[in-house]
C-alpha cells in the first residue's frame, strides 16, 4: 500500500493561509489521482479537493476559489495551498488516492486550526 506523510499544518488566523504537503512512497505516484480530505472534530473525513495525474482539478464548493491542489509527480508529493482561511476549514487534513476508504492506510494527517 502507499506510504503517506502529511505535514504543513498550523495555527492560523483567519484570512492566514498555509501550504500543506504530502510525500507518498511507491513508484506508480503518478498514475493516481490523489486528494486532500479534512475531517473535523465529530465529524467524517471528507475529500475537499482532488487532482488527477494529468493534473486535472476539482475541488469541495466550501473551499472553491480559495484552496489550490498541485502535484510534483517527479518528487511522489501533492500540495494544498489554502488561503483565506476560515474557522470552519479547521480539521485534520490528510492526502489519499480518490479511491482510498477506511481499509487503506491513512497517514497522521496535518493539524489545520484557523482561530483568533
Amino acid at each position: 500500500q502507499m506510504q503517506l506523510v502529511e505535514s504543513g499544518g498550523g495555527l492560523v488566523q483567519p484570512g492566514g493561509s498555509l501550504r500543506l504537503a504530502c510525500i507518498a512512497s511507491g513508484s506508480d505516484f503518478s498514475i493516481y489521482a490523489m486528494a486532500w480530505y479534512r475531517q473535523a472534530s465529530g465529524k467524517r473525513r471528507d475529500m475537499v479537493a482532488a487532482i488527477t495525474g494529468g493534473e486535472k482539478s476539482m475541488y469541495e464548493d466550501s473551499v472553491k476559489g480559495r484552496f489550490t491542489i498541485s502535484r510534483d509527480n517527479a518528487k511522489n508529493s501533492v500540495y494544498l495551498q489554502m488561503n483565506n482561511l476560515k474557522p470552519e476549514d479547521t480539521a485534520v487534513y490528510y492526502c489519499n488516492r480518490v479511491a482510498a476508504d477506511d481499509d487503506d492506510y491513512w497517514g497522521q494527517g496535518t493539524q489545520v486550526t484557523v482561530s483568533s
